[in-house]
């Protein structure tokens, strides 16, 4: 569902779930379940900020089983090269066909800073991996034995990225090694995300996801701003937060007012609301977003 409607260049909706820190998927599963009929696919993190979670291949898996299309993020901070192809070889063979191509969150961000990171890997070399595969090429020599894969792959970018001569660079990178989407990071900018759309992503004819991130209070986005790489909310929507009688109501409104405005920049948006996912249908109504067909 996702590649078709990304193809066909139709509005694409999808959303953010995160797997347990345990061993039991059961609530992550609640909450991809309440986006059924909403988006288009269920985007599984996947270490996100450097911190313990249930494998994202896993969730992956057991989303598919319950009858919702995944994009599995794969991040190369803990693998070699070795275990990020046996682990796209099975992500294949479990039927996960979309994925993210993420270099990671440094381990320093993380709540176990002494962890050792691999990062053998990033996220270009990651997409001609990817690339490789789906040519049927064996890492090491000739042919994979029972064909190529079909995987499609997609990347991240920042549109508020300060270098963007640097930000240019990195997505040509990134479409020569395979990339068939973008996913941005939030977006707090809608004339960032204009011009990336503008004079980025569509000359390569790349469509874009934006990232739109569920606020619920103002000390919720001073902490973000202090803890998520690259996130940069402004003052002006943490004075709004900080204003509202119902921080979390004005949370949504804020999401739903971003969705209104993204959708007439990008081809669609990706909705994160870190252990509030239940109110991304309300995200969407107050948008007008109706349900997929």
């Amino acid at each position: 569902m996702l590649q078709s409607s990304l193809e066909a260049g139709a509005v694409t909706i999808t959303a953010e779930v995160m797997p347990p820190r345990g061993g039991d998927a059961s609530h992550a599963l609640e909450m991809a379940r309440s986006l059924r009929g909403r988006v288009h696919a269920v985007n599984v993190t996947d270490g996100s900020r450097a911190v313990m979670r249930m494998s994202s291949l896993a969730v992956a898996r057991l989303l598919l089983e319950e009858g919702i299309e995944p994009v599995l993020q794969m991040a190369c901070r803990d693998r070699n090269r070795i275990a990020i192809q046996a682990d796209l070889l099975g992500a294949h063979a479990l039927g996960i066909r979309n994925l993210l191509c993420l270099t990671g969150d440094p381990v320093r961000a993380g709540d176990q800073p002494k962890a050792r990171h691999v990062n053998e890997l990033e996220s270009v070399r990651l997409l001609e991996q990817v690339s490789a595969l789906n040519r049927g090429e064996d890492p090491v020599k000739g042919d994979l034995v029972d064909g190529p894969t079909s995987l499609f792959a997609g990347a991240a970018a920042d549109p508020q990225c300060l270098s963007w001569t640097g930000l240019a660079r990195r997505m040509e990178r990134k479409k020569a090694a395979g990339a068939r989407f973008v996913q941005t990071q939030m977006v707090m900018d809608a004339a960032a995300l204009e011009r990336f759309c503008r004079e980025i992503a569509e000359p390569m004819q790349l469509p874009v996801l934006a990232g739109v991130f569920l606020l619920k209070s103002a000390r919720n986005a001073c902490f973000i701003n202090r803890m998520v790489p690259g996130a940069c909310i402004p003052d002006n929507l943490i004075a709004r937060l900080e204003a509202a009688e119902d921080p979390a109501a004005e949370g949504i409104r804020i999401a739903a007012d971003q969705v209104k405005q993204y959708l007439g920049l990008a081809q669609g948006v990706h909705l994160m609301a870190i252990k509030a996912e239940e109110r991304i249908p309300t995200i969407l109504d107050q948008a007008g977003v109706s349900l997929i067909a």
